[in-house]
């Protein structure tokens, strides 16, 4: 891409879901929506929008009150990526898609059939992906790269 091409936005709720949970899962302590704005770069309404999701697929708690904010209520080997892209609202993964403006054009039938095929391929790719790894197995990564790397998550920006 160009430095003048427009900049395609990306749903990064996924990603900045899973990285909030992996900080979760090592910290005993409650972790406030305000604190996990800051570390995302955003602010704590869209933190509390988002956390909603994962609280009502049981995978997260909120605690009220001065010691308050969002734990981990769930075991980190039972719950998926793809529980938590599910959780998260599940945006669309491709932006990707058919025409459907002359559905009596031959050609336009050719090239729609094409594509949904890829797609539904490669969803179905995705989907089988994302529920083969836990986050478990993410926070192992994690602890692997920590150890290897004698850091932890006192050493990670904005943490």
């Amino acid at each position: 891409m160009s430095p003048t091409s427009p900049r395609v936005r990306t749903d990064s709720r996924l990603s900045r879901m899973l990285h909030v949970l992996l900080h979760m899962a090592r910290n005993d302590q409650p972790v406030t929506s305000a604190q996990i704005a800051r570390m995302l770069g955003t602010n704590a309404a869209v933190v509390r929008r988002t956390m909603a999701g994962l609280r009502k697929a049981g995978y997260v708690q909120s605690e009220k009150g001065h010691h308050g904010g969002w734990r981990l209520d769930c075991d980190l080997a039972t719950v998926t990526l793809l529980d938590i892209h599910r959780a998260v609202g599940g945006p669309r993964v491709f932006a990707i898609g058919a025409d459907h403006a002359h559905p009596d054009c031959a050609v336009e039938r050719v090239v729609n059939a094409a594509l949904a095929d890829a797609l539904e391929e490669a969803q179905a790719l995705l989907v089988r992906r994302l529920g083969a790894v836990t986050l478990a197995d993410l926070a192992r990564e994690f602890d692997q790269i920590c150890h290897t790397a004698a850091w932890g998550l006192a050493d990670h920006p904005q943490s």
